[in-house]
């Protein structure tokens, strides 16, 4: 008999779905999670939930209204979505029967919200089980997307084909894979170009879309298919569906990163098309049309095809460059609001940036590559996380300022910045008669649109720019008491663009003219009465900090001086940009920041800011990351304030992995945010690096709870970005309070053992997987040259994972590095248990160690190295002409330390054993280059 859901539980579920959306009865909305969440646990709960979103009015016995039933229906689609991702047993049979019954009749729904929870449910369930736990889904869908019965609806037709977007965006790979011999691609793609003729826009314009997963991608269907889809482009080129034009841009650009030699031919012809469609009232399809010049100019050889039509293109996008009069309306006008406080909803969501990884040439690697500055980098979509059905019809997007968005402006600024730097001065020569009209334009618009202009093609036409500056920026200057904020914002912009020219001046003269202004100027425009403007300020600032670096150094006291007023009147906001600021300065001129006139100044700011922001607080990562960066160039001189906000960083880790176990043992906790984890141990790394090492030392001795204790917590926790960090953490605390660190080396050991097979990585998690197993095998290293001989449990497992990384030719260069300086310093101390197995791995290392600046880590690397060779020096026999090139190359060695002078010796070593075992040594010494072999001579006693 058919399954039968019990009246009173469907009525008892209903009624906590419903309130599960309630934004209005936050009790009732806990209390309704909670239910659901014990409901879950129940074997038909997924009966229950497909039962009630598929049935299109409310079951006999549900009294509701149909506006609470559409809340219900929503409500079990995404739980029912929900499940189906995060199950950890696989859904019974039944219940599977019954969802994919329910689904197709969903896509057929009146409603467009729920045929789109429809299709995410369908795509979920084809990502958790593949296309052949559900076979018959996708010919289902082909079927009532081409209306082959006749009797598919509209809707139908339409929710099918949203639902067929989904799972090529979704499953792209799985599409593209062999599946018993056949690729599914290779038969939905003919059927989704064919598509593209619906006498439905929707159909059309969603067909498109699915398309467009695939045409930046190099597959065998689209190889098949590409001509046949060029002719359908052409054709829908004058569609008169808007969002079916959009698709067809974005087709066009995607198709030059993919097929550049397809576009070529009709480049002509596209260009203007192009600008017609960048014409377009509708501003998404005008921005799309405008991403073509960007994929354009950044393809490496297509952009040469577009220097005819240059003259063509730039007014286009000088016209796309001013503001629209619905953008200067939702702008708000020229106000002074430096006195309202900010609402939560306007500060974007903060994210730790990534935690450095450790390089083997000595130094750090940022993982952040943003520029500061960029008035037109795309913003990070902020809703990842969430599913395309779930927002869609909320979204309010059309009234989203401007400033925040992606905007057709934007993007003509951003194609015009890519054309001066791939054509150079004729770009400026073409702008100069529309920056001459413009610049002193009396309406504002034009005039902040020709300051955006000119800041656009700073990089690209710098050199013929240069001459006219001297006029150009005083008059930029001015503008900074432009009336109108928004010009004073994009002036800040522009100025900052310009700063390295005006930082690299000589003539004191011209610095007195020039750079002094300028840096006065936008340090001014940091207390503007305006938030924006202030924001823009601060941003450029910091741009120019980055150009000016030490010669900031004669100005640092009242640039501090300015920080400190800005601490105390900028509102939440502002105060991020600001950390950004001040940790650049510390970054540029380091150790000077310690001159206790200066000390004085910041840090009381800092730590009344420290005092006043809480522990759960998102403005706790930038303001943690800045002291990162004032620590470090403070040094011995952060003492006076290390131990408080140290035992905090403690307290917040160990607060943040309770909250973990917490949720481990009870689901319906809020998950704690990591990013508290990973800045609190950089900030951690900081303060034991800066401090002297003694008081480091009782620092970590005097923690509570146990220091190391709780950085193996973090070694083992999930998220990659906290592992990263926790090995920075390890090997600084390897470097700078070895004594402390070695009673707990038995229970790290094992983890940093299993951290460094590669198996463990996720494919997803590729990149943020290598940067983890970087820095543990540099922490392996770091421990390896203190422990010495006490490595020797580990040396057998330590020695197979490096090898293991060495030998992978998938591996990122900087990783196989820090593997090979690891590996090497294994040796100082344990040259008898590697010695035998020299001969299978000395080229690889001396491979990998060709390419790493002379360091430290170089040379403990090389020490330990040729202990090796000196144990086994007959093990060399292939590697040995590498061997001696390698000394030969070996640069710093006249530098003053006892490494160094230690290598000399290890080397000079290694010689005298080779010319003692070597008959002919003469002969072999010959097979050198004549510079290496003349550097040798002038080094080494021969």
């Amino acid at each position: 008999m058919a399954w039968q859901p019990s009246p009173e539980s469907l009525s008892t579920l209903a009624a906590c779905l419903k309130d599960s959306l309630s934004g209005f009865d936050k009790a009732a909305q806990k209390q309704a999670e909670i239910m659901l969440t014990q409901a879950k646990a129940s074997p038909d709960i997924n009966n229950y939930l497909v039962y009630l979103f598929s049935s299109p009015n409310p079951p006999n016995g549900l009294q509701c209204s149909a506006e609470d039933y559409f809340l219900i229906r929503s409500s079990a689609a995404i739980m029912l979505k929900n499940n189906i991702k995060t199950s950890s047993k696989p859904i019974p049979e039944s219940s599977l029967a019954l969802i994919k019954m329910g689904i197709p009749m969903c896509l057929q729904d009146k409603n467009s919200q729920i045929r789109n929870y429809a299709g995410v449910i369908a795509t979920e369930m084809i990502r958790r089980g593949g296309i052949m736990s559900w076979p018959e889904l996708l010919p289902e869908l082909l079927k009532m997307i081409g209306n082959e019965s006749g009797q598919v609806t509209n809707e139908g037709q339409e929710g099918a084909m949203a639902a067929m977007a989904k799972i090529c965006e979704d499953n792209t790979k799985m599409l593209e894979r062999e599946l018993n011999g056949e690729r599914p691609l290779n038969f939905i793609l003919p059927k989704l170009i064919q598509a593209t003729k619906s006498p439905l826009p929707k159909v059309r314009a969603h067909a498109l879309t699915a398309i467009n997963v695939f045409t930046a991608r190099k597959s065998q269907a689209m190889l098949n298919s590409i001509d046949d889809l060029l002719q359908h482009l052409f054709a829908l080129a004058s569609d008169s569906n808007n969002d079916v034009r959009r698709q067809v841009c974005r087709a066009f650009a995607q198709l030059v990163e993919s097929r550049p030699d397809k576009i070529q031919p009709h480049l002509p012809g596209l260009v203007d098309y192009i600008i017609t469609q960048q014409k377009s009232d509708d501003e998404d399809l005008a921005t799309d049309a405008a991403e073509f010049w960007l994929t354009v100019g950044e393809h490496e050889h297509l952009w040469h095809s577009l220097t005819p039509f240059i003259s063509k293109i730039i007014p286009v996008l000088l016209q796309c460059m001013v503001y629209s009069a619905e953008d200067i309306a939702l702008l708000g006008g020229a106000s002074d609001d430096e006195d309202e406080e900010d609402l939560e909803k306007d500060i974007k969501p903060q994210f730790a940036k990534k935690s450095a990884t450790r390089q083997a040439n000595g130094g750090e690697g940022s993982a952040d590559p943003a520029q500061n500055g960029n008035a037109y980098e795309k913003l990070a979509s902020m809703d990842d996380d969430l599913e395309e059905g779930e927002i869609e019809d909320f979204e309010d997007g059309d009234d989203a300022n401007p400033d925040e968005r992606w905007t057709l402006r934007k993007c003509s600024a951003a194609a015009l910045d890519v054309f001066a730097r791939d054509f150079r001065d004729p770009v400026f020569e073409s702008i100069l008669p529309y920056l001459t009209r413009n610049l002193k334009h009396d309406d504002w618009p034009y005039r902040e649109a020709a300051v955006l202009a000119l800041g656009a093609v700073a990089e690209g036409c710098l050199n013929v720019v240069t001459p006219h500056l001297p006029e150009l920026v005083p008059y930029l200057i001015s503008l900074l008491g432009d009336p109108e904020p928004v010009v004073r914002q994009i002036t800040c912009w522009t100025l900052g663009r310009y700063s390295a020219w005006a930082a690299d001046l000589t003539d004191p003269t011209q610095k007195q003219l020039y750079f002094e202004p300028m840096m006065e100027g936008i340090l001014t425009k940091m207390l503007d009465p305006n938030k924006k403007v202030q924001e823009a300020g601060a941003s450029a600032f910091a741009n120019l900090e980055e150009k000016a670096g030490k010669k900031l150094e004669p100005y640092s006291l009242p640039i501090i001086q300015q920080y400190v007023r800005c601490f105390k009147k900028y509102k939440d906001r502002n105060m991020y940009i600001l950390y950004d600021c001040v940790q650049t300065l510390a970054e540029h001129i380091g150790p000077v920041l310690a001159r206790p006139d200066l000390v004085n100044e910041l840090m009381p700011a800092l730590i009344e800011r420290w005092t006043k922001v809480s522990d759960q607080s998102r403005e706790l990562f930038p303001l943690l990351e800045c002291l990162s960066y004032v620590a470090m160039a403070l040094n011995d001189a952060f003492t006076p304030y290390a131990q408080p906000i140290f035992i905090r960083c403690v307290n917040i880790i160990h607060q943040n992995l309770e909250a973990s176990l917490a949720l481990a043992n009870d689901p319906t906790l809020d998950a704690p945010d990591k990013d508290f984890l990973v800045t609190s141990l950089d900030l951690l790394s900081a303060i034991i690096q800066a401090l002297d090492p003694a008081k480091s030392s009782a620092l970590v001795q005097e923690s509570q709870p146990a220091f190391f204790e709780l950085l193996t917590f973090c070694m083992e926790d999930p998220t990659d970005e906290v592992r990263q960090s926790a090995y920075a953490l390890l090997g600084d605390c390897a470097k700078y309070v070895f004594e402390q660190l070695q009673p707990s080396l038995p229970s790290i050991f094992p983890i940093l053992l299993r951290q460094l097979d590669l198996d463990g990585i996720l494919d997803e998690d590729i990149d943020s997987g290598f940067g983890v197993v970087n820095n543990a095998c540099w922490s392996a290293g770091e421990i390896a040259i203190r422990h010495k001989s006490n490595m020797a449990p580990y040396v057998p497992e330590l020695f197979q994972r490096f090898i293991e990384i060495l030998t992978n030719p998938a591996i990122p260069k900087g990783v196989t590095e820090n593997a090979a300086i690891a590996l090497g310093r294994l040796g100082l101390g344990n040259g008898d248990l590697l010695a035998p197995q020299l001969a299978n791995f000395a080229e690889d290392f001396l491979n990998s160690m060709d390419e790493v600046d002379p360091s430290d880590e170089k040379a403990t690397a090389f020490r330990g190295f040729t202990a090796f060779v000196e144990k086994n020096p007959m093990a060399m026999e292939k590697s040995l002409l590498h061997f001696f090139t390698s000394i030969a190359r070996y640069r710093d060695l006249k530098l003053r330390s006892e490494t160094k002078s230690g290598l000399h010796e290890d080397f000079q070593k290694a010689i005298g054993i080779y010319r003692q075992i070597i008959p002919q040594f003469d002969e072999f010494f010959n097979q050198l280059q004549p510079e290496d072999q003349q550097v040798l001579k002038t080094t080494y006693v021969f």
